[in-house]
């Protein structure tokens, strides 16, 4: 019986191939400098392989035409083809990405059941937020309206309307291309009878007193969100908002002593309270700037909610996740924070 081949060895018998295949394309001209230029990996999305920026830029290489695309399609399995370029700076993170070969860049990716379609060429998918994704679809929505002020292709609407069963989400998105994958993607997941799409800026929302849940996926900052959430949460029981935000923090890991006064257990890990009531280990110990950081949140949007409805509220701490590293020494968090009006 044959030993089944290494991850890296079955990536480099691609890889190996589609330099054979090239060299023999370019026979007597293949240089040094061509051979620097064939990627060793990509990015595969069904039938469509997305190539690096950085791939196939020499000079000879335009020489070929199409026949250089169908060539590396073919080597790589693929039937389409597209490169990367760089991401826009126009405010909606819009991958400048290139269609080579191919009549369209629609693809389709299965996350936890959930199917997610969209146009490589026209939105980003983050396939680091599987963490995230996986753990607001465990959190028991059953009855819940939710908001979700940033809501993309779906990243996080889906997951809270197929497993977390949010009676009805309110979906903001200003991207036009987001909102034409977020509307597939409702259909194809047969959720779009409990879904409103507000295609917009989503400070500019007119929603108020709706909402048990509120999402706030924007990265470095969801700050700006921050005044609407408070409008839109229920004025009379109040809810949860996921704060998204990236946390910068300077020091090694804690040690145990300096953990969140939420108590930590016996081998200085913290332990969180977790909306079921249940106790939560949390893998990576809670830093000092990351409980900084939620306490000061939950102080901000408690007198954010005291000064819109001009009575005291109560916030409280439930969670505070580590959903990634994002740049050395800054972490990508989301802080799930309750806040309730306080009885008369």
């Amino acid at each position: 019986q044959d030993p089944v081949p290494s991850r890296a060895s079955r990536r480099r018998a691609p890889a190996q191939k589609l330099r054979d295949e090239l060299r023999g394309l370019l026979g007597e001209s293949w240089t040094e400098e061509l051979e620097c230029d064939v990627p060793r990996g990509w990015q595969r999305h069904g039938d469509l392989v997305l190539l690096s920026e950085d791939s196939f830029r020499a000079a000879p290489w335009e020489k070929l035409g199409p026949v250089l695309w169908e060539t590396i399609a073919s080597a790589l399995g693929a039937r389409r083809l597209a490169r990367r370029g760089r991401v826009l700076p126009d405010g909606m993170r819009s991958p400048s990405v290139t269609l080579l070969l191919g009549q369209d860049g629609w693809v389709e990716h299965v996350d936890n059941g959930i199917r997610y379609a969209f146009d490589v060429t026209k939105c980003m998918f983050s396939p680091g937020n599987i963490t995230e994704k996986l753990r607001v679809a465990s959190l028991p929505c059953s009855g819940e309206v939710l908001v979700d002020l940033y809501a993309g292709i779906g990243y996080f609407t889906l997951p809270f309307l197929v497993h977390g069963a949010a009676a009805f989400a309110h979906a903001c998105e200003w991207n036009s291309h987001a909102v034409e994958a977020l509307q597939r993607n409702l259909v194809l997941n047969g959720v779009q009878d409990r879904c409103h799409i507000h295609h917009g800026d989503s400070h500019q929302l007119e929603l108020r007193d709706v909402a048990d849940r509120v999402n706030l996926g924007l990265l470095p900052s969801s700050e700006e969100g921050w005044p609407v959430a408070c409008r839109v949460l229920k004025k009379s029981t109040g809810g949860v908002l996921h704060i998204h935000h990236n946390v910068e923090s300077l020091s090694v890991q804690p040690p145990a002593e300096q953990g969140s006064p939420e108590g930590a257990g016996s081998d200085g890990e913290v332990q969180h309270p977790t909306e079921n009531g249940g106790k939560e280990m949390l893998r990576a110990r809670i830093r000092p700037e990351w409980q900084r950081w939620a306490e000061a949140t939950a102080a901000r949007i408690q007198g954010l909610l005291a000064e819109l409805h001009g009575q005291p509220w109560h916030t409280s701490i439930l969670h505070i996740e580590v959903v990634k590293s994002y740049a050395p020494h800054v972490h990508h968090l989301v802080l799930d924070l309750e806040c309730r009006p306080a009885l008369p």
